[in-house]
């Protein structure tokens, strides 16, 4: 079996579950090269894929300044820094896989894919949940026409109550002029699969959304700037940060690693950092200024009507309702359960049974779309039979601006023209 080899640009939440996601095909991928500038992380690359300690670099300059070394580049950096490794490599003739967002401009998504045009590359953008089992079977239910033609989509990105005040409030993604915004950030998978699933160009998008309930103004009586300096509501408050990581669930346990730097933290480490780093801040007093709730309605051709939600005030789980002309198809993500409705037999049908038990939480692999996406990788570079999940980057950049589009609506009151929007972003 052939090897595909790899380099790894960014060792941590993303590059950590993609090469999780590979430990169970070990005669597939190969890991030559790694860039990460945390030292503890690029230690454990190192001596988990037995990566050569000379191939061990603290950035992606040393890295990608040499001959290429292997067949693809991971780039899995954070938001900010996609586009120049992203263009490095490119440059380098590497294949790509890159973490979405591919830039936070949307001029610069438009330049990696021209850039991959002209070097002859192929760059897979890291829309996961094409790739998982859940959405290929909806993408397969509704090729086989028996909802008839989409009508009306209603999707909803539940954030989570406590990955909005981790990710969001206290960690990396808070603010928009450090990673990007939280339409982009969270929901360019959401974008992604509309496009995937209907099949249609969306021609118009608008987008209502705020920073409601994480402010200063709903902060609890006496709350102090962080939670370890005696804070008066620690038995009643859902975001005390000593209690809440240390609660005994896969997502936790995931953010725990993020907490401690380290992906063995005890709970002294955690109580030790929570003293001084961003994620014990009381999450009415940080810094943050991304939305914590956003609507995006999005016109297809055809007269196709999609709306996303997006939302912190939940569990946490993507649910869709599918409204076609011949039933409806009701999906639920998080139980792994999809029902139809059908208008002929007035019945409805329980579709899906999960072969897997999926942890459908952050550090849970995406639903095994973590994994799919690293399988269909291998299918196409090695044995050139891409999957009907693979997408050009000229796609990609498409879900990405009607993001930046539903960001443009927001701030200023108004319904983007799609086609308008691409002619003034497009090179």
């Amino acid at each position: 079996m052939k090897e595909l080899s790899m380099v790894l640009v960014g060792c941590g939440e993303r590059g950590s579950c993609y090469m999780n996601a590979v430990k169970s095909m070990p005669d597939k991928f190969s890991l030559k090269a790694i860039a990460e500038p945390n030292k503890e992380r690029r230690e454990y690359f190192r001596d988990t894929f037995n990566v050569p300690a000379d191939m061990c670099f603290e950035s992606y300059e040393q890295l990608l300044s040499l001959p290429k070394l292997a067949d693809v580049a991971m780039i899995c950096t954070q938001d900010k820094m996609h586009f120049e490794p992203a263009m490095m490599a490119i440059e380098k003739k590497y294949d790509l896989l890159l973490e979405k967002p591919i830039s936070i401009n949307p001029k610069e998504c438009f330049k990696v894919a021209e850039a991959a045009k002209k070097n002859g590359v192929r760059v897979l953008v890291c829309h996961v949940l094409r790739y998982s089992p859940f959405y290929k079977f909806i993408k397969r239910f509704l090729k086989s026409g028996r909802l008839g033609e989409v009508i009306n989509v209603n999707h909803t990105e539940g954030v989570g109550n406590v990955h909005m005040s981790h990710s969001y409030v206290r960690g990396n993604w808070r603010r928009e002029d450090e990673s990007s915004p939280m339409i982009l950030a969270k929901c360019s998978h959401d974008a992604d699969l509309m496009l995937w699933l209907l099949e249609e160009q969306c021609e118009k998008v608008q987008s209502f959304g705020t920073r409601s309930y994480f402010t200063s103004e709903n902060a609890p009586e006496g709350a102090p700037a962080r939670c370890l300096d005696g804070c008066p509501h620690k038995d009643t408050c859902f975001y005390y940060a000593p209690a809440l990581y240390k609660l005994d669930t896969a997502e936790v346990k995931h953010f725990r690693t993020v907490v401690a730097g380290n992906f063995t933290p005890t709970d002294e480490e955690i109580d030790e950092k929570l003293k001084t780093s961003p994620y014990g801040r009381c999450v009415y007093h940080c810094d943050n200024d991304v939305v914590d709730h956003q609507t995006v309605n999005m016109l297809f051709s055809n007269g196709k009507i999609a709306t996303l939600t997006m939302s912190a005030f939940n569990k946490g789980g993507r649910f869709t309702v599918f409204m076609g002309t011949k039933g409806e198809l009701r999906a639920n993500m998080e139980t792994q359960s999809i029902s139809f409705y059908d208008f002929a037999t007035r019945e409805t049908t329980e579709l899906y049974t999960s072969e897997s038990n999926f942890d459908q939480t952050i550090g849970g692999g995406h639903g095994g779309g973590d994994a799919g996406i690293m399988e269909d990788l291998y299918e196409m570079i090695v044995n050139n039979n891409p999957s009907d999940s693979i997408s050009d980057i000229s796609v990609s950049c498409m879900s990405h601006l009607i993001c930046f589009a539903a960001e443009e609506s927001r701030l200023l009151n108004t319904v983007v023209n799609m086609n308008w929007y691409l002619e003034a972003m497009a090179l």
